[in-house]
């Protein structure tokens, strides 16, 4: 009785009606009202933080904001279509993604020295296949194994992986190890939430360790290694190679415990800092507000991803459960790699900060797999 009593005084009927009203409302779109207003707030804060990492450029917050605007709008689109179409497209999103990284490699625009986007016309004029494939290779895996008894079995892993090894390769020639790193756990992940046996993730472990001399010699381009090397021992060549992540620590150093203000970073507002609209944006919010800064930061990304999770859970099919699960924790997975690049315990790999850092293809393809991740919760009652 005590609790009911406590609760009583700290929220009026009024105030719940009016929050169910706008839930069912939004239920009525097919859109998660917690997940949406999470999402915007991180959209908000993203783009304070662009202004100050970009150098106040305001025509780059705009461009931004208008990104936004176009995700946010596919986000709406996405989520009203059913997962049973999903299903039916899911294998020839992956098919026209394969085609059009091969695009790429064939007549793809090359910027320092990555061959990694078609030029095209409209709002996004500068596309990034890969960022397409981020949601299709998950959607074709979660798609093919829906249709396989669980957990898989040894020869349904073996063409999965097929599925998940040419879109990997592909990108991986452009060069762009940390994007096809990180696209190829998001297929391993469905995987792992279709019930994939710990002896073969630990096989794939092994195999992957072994494989990893045979990776160094024959596989990665020189400034891949020199970024392991530079990851190692950034001192060895402070004015070169290690010069990014040297500055990244400094920034994240000096901000402290309460930073030192808004607009007030040296390093980034004196372009010390490299790169600090895109990959080592969180090095700008650090500096300018501290550890307070970057917790807050980290709190808002762990409740989206919580948020995620809670609606994973709470799909009725596997389909929506293991494409759900893979983009929640793969979400996790961008901002755990750009945090531990931008803070010298990862290498650099370039994996920007998801919502945060400077980018229209990355900024619409996270919001359509919010979107999708949205449609598999709130049709959940029409299979």
């Amino acid at each position: 009785m005590a609790s009911t009593d406590f609760s009583r005084t700290v929220s009026t009927p009024s105030q719940h009606h009016t929050f169910d009203r706008s839930g069912a409302f939004f239920a009525r779109l097919h859109i998660d009202l917690i997940l949406l207003l999470l999402l915007i707030a991180l959209a908000t804060t993203g783009l304070a933080i662009l202004y100050s990492g970009s150098g106040q450029e305001i025509g780059m917050v705009k461009r931004q904001a208008v990104h936004f605007g176009i995700g946010t709008l596919l986000l709406f689109i996405t989520a009203q279509i059913p997962p049973r179409l999903y299903q039916l497209i899911a294998p020839w999103a992956l098919a026209v993604g394969t085609l059009l990284l091969v695009g790429v490699l064939v007549a793809g625009v090359g910027a320092k020295g990555a061959q990694r986007w078609l030029d095209l016309p409209g709002p996004l004029p500068r596309f990034q296949p890969s960022e397409l494939v981020k949601l299709a290779l998950p959607l074709a895996v979660a798609w093919f194994m829906a249709k396989r008894p669980v957990p898989p079995r040894f020869r349904d892993l073996l063409q999965a992986l097929v599925i998940i090894f040419i879109p990997t390769i592909l990108i991986l020639k452009q060069p762009d190890l940390g994007t096809s790193i990180l696209i190829s756990t998001s297929g391993l992940l469905v995987l792992f939430f279709a019930g994939m046996s710990w002896l073969l993730i630990f096989s794939m472990i092994g195999i992957v360790a072994a494989m990893a001399p045979v990776m160094w010699f024959f596989v990665m381009h020189a400034y891949q290694k020199q970024r392991v090397l530079t990851f190692l021992n950034p001192e060895s060549d402070p004015l070169g190679s290690g010069w990014n992540i040297i500055q990244s620590k400094t920034a994240i150093g000096s901000g402290g415990i309460h930073g030192k203000g808004y607009l007030q970073g040296t390093q980034s507002q004196l372009e010390f800092l490299p790169e600090s609209h895109t990959d080592f944006i969180i090095a700008v919010l650090a500096e300018e507000h501290g550890l307070i800064g970057v917790c807050l930061l980290l709190a808002l990304y762990a409740l989206i991803i919580l948020r995620c999770l809670y609606i994973s859970s709470r799909c009725e099919t596997l389909f929506g459960r293991l494409l759900s699960g893979s983009m929640s924790v793969t979400f996790f997975i961008y901002v755990f790699v750009n945090i531990g690049m931008v803070s010298g315990i990862l290498p650099v790999v370039g994996v920007p900060l998801p919502l945060v850092s400077y980018g229209g293809t990355s900024v619409v393809s996270l919001l359509l797999g919010f979107g999708l991740i949205m449609s598999m919760y709130t049709h959940r009652q029409r299979k």
